[in-house]
């Protein structure tokens, strides 16, 4: 089952509410997906830890509904 672009920004929107969240569909199929995440919960975290924040917004739904995800992160400048 694919997953819609708005349902994964709305997720990670909903633990990281400040964040900046960009996704692309890569393949046109909705299961993967690109997605670029700026936020100050990232702040003085490993890249590591930011994309586990990301990963804990999705709540379990990689490897399921979502398929692949190319995460970047960041702090804001």
């Amino acid at each position: 089952m694919a997953m819609a672009a708005a349902d994964i920004e709305a997720l990670i929107r909903a633990a990281l509410p400040d964040a900046t969240v960009e996704i692309r569909d890569l393949a046109g199929d909705g299961d993967h997906y690109a997605a670029h995440v700026v936020s100050s919960a990232f702040v003085g975290k490993t890249r590591v830890a930011q994309h586990k924040l990301v990963y804990e917004a999705l709540g379990g739904r990689m490897g399921g509904e979502l398929h692949a995800l190319q995460l970047t992160t960041a702090a804001p400048n």
